[in-house]
């Protein structure tokens, strides 16, 4: 990409995105510098990286002054420098969507300087151009992509993107894309495929995400192929998610020995201890598997709460078609599955497989057929 530059940052000690997902290696915020006969900046950055931004831009400028400040999303981790940027270059007219016109002053930017562009349009910065493609609900209802074919380089705003600090050179990239994409995407899988097909017969060379790297070649290519298997909802990887909430350590044992038997028969199997693994990892093997196994103790007349806000989630994000064996426990009055139950059949085209396994206390020998018989029922 010739005429075009990185100016993004890292935030390697932010430890929570968004307020609730865990970055063990921090996140970068992504931006770009397109330079022809005139200048324009591809959004700007979290407010935390303000002042790094800002100098990186300086440097890369070479003593120009920017046209244009485009503004793919409105979200404070893209439109956080927004304000400062506009108090440095005055005259540099913002280039939006409507939605996002009028959300700039909710975000503190007071500017009437904006060219409003919509599906199909086109920005002229003379020798290169902008095609602007609409993408609501990609995660807000304002985002916009664009799409440079002198360049072919698709600016994907937050598709595409990924958990940590940028890294070109990155061979993981679908392990921290998974969870971001079904945390924060996840719902939108109708409007992700909708843009899919937009975007289809561009002559693309690179993605060019808000969060992580740049992608082209062989890398492009799966992780477009990867966003086709995500947002219809289907099975990225044949096998078993075994998922536990335990409270005194019953339930877990009983979830390790279904674990167990599943690869002693040759499945793939995944494992996650509601109690002390990452949620949001949780529900990215929710969705990454076609089958699943929940195993949860009764709590209060009620569900253990791991579990309950384990299953809210997968709710919020459009968890469907898929297929799921229930395993409760409870000492006197077992009501897990009951909740969990009800809590499934709220989700479009998932299958409970039954039996139900019910344990009280510890796991017995007796117990042991009927779960053998929900994993004969999954095999």
């Amino acid at each position: 990409m010739k005429s075009v530059s990185f100016i993004g940052c890292d935030d390697p000690t932010l430890d929570l995105f968004e307020g609730q997902y865990a970055l063990p290696d921090g996140m970068c915020y992504n931006s770009y510098l397109l330079c022809a006969d005139k200048v324009a900046v591809q959004d700007t950055i979290d407010k935390r990286c303000t002042d790094e931004w800002l100098n990186k831009l300086e440097k890369s400028l070479m003593g120009r002054t920017p046209d244009y400040l485009v503004i793919h999303h409105m979200e404070p981790d893209h439109s956080g420098s927004v304000a400062q940027f506009v108090r440095r270059y005055p005259n540099v007219q913002l280039v939006c969507s409507k939605i996002a016109s009028n959300m700039l002053l909710q975000f503190g930017v007071e500017y009437n300087n904006i060219l409003v562009v919509k599906e199909g349009d086109v920005l002229d910065l003379g020798g290169l151009t902008l095609r602007f493609i609409t993408a609501p609900m990609i995660h807000w209802p304002e985002v916009l992509m664009s799409y440079c074919p002198e360049e072919r380089v698709l600016f994907s705003a937050d598709a595409f993107g990924k958990f940590g600090v940028y890294d070109a050179d990155a061979d993981d990239w679908a392990c921290e894309a998974r969870r971001y994409y079904f945390n924060i995407v996840g719902k939108y899988g109708v409007q992700v495929q909708a843009v899919l097909k937009k975007v289809a017969p561009l002559d693309i060379h690179s993605i060019a995400p808000l969060h992580g790297p740049v992608l082209e070649g062989e890398k492009m290519s799966e992780a477009l192929r990867l966003y086709s298997i995500w947002s219809a909802y289907g099975v990225e990887t044949e096998g078993v998610f075994v998922v536990s909430a335990s409270i005194h350590g019953n339930t877990l044992q009983a979830a390790e020995y279904i674990a167990g038997q599943l690869r002693q028969k040759g499945l793939k199997v995944a494992f996650t201890d509601l109690t002390r693994d990452d949620m949001a990892e949780a529900v990215e093997d929710a969705f990454r598997y076609g089958k699943m196994i929940l195993c949860a103790c009764t709590y209060d007349a009620d569900l253990f709460p791991p579990m309950h806000t384990f299953l809210h989630k997968l709710q919020l994000k459009g968890y469907k078609n898929r297929r799921v064996a229930l395993v409760e426990n409870g000492s006197w009055a077992p009501v897990a599955a009951k909740v969990m139950r009800g809590m499934i059949e709220q989700m479009p085209n998932v299958e409970i497989v039954e039996p139900v396994v019910t344990l009280r206390g510890c796991m017995k020998e007796t117990d042991k057929a009927a779960i053998q018989e929900i994993i004969n029922q999954l095999n």
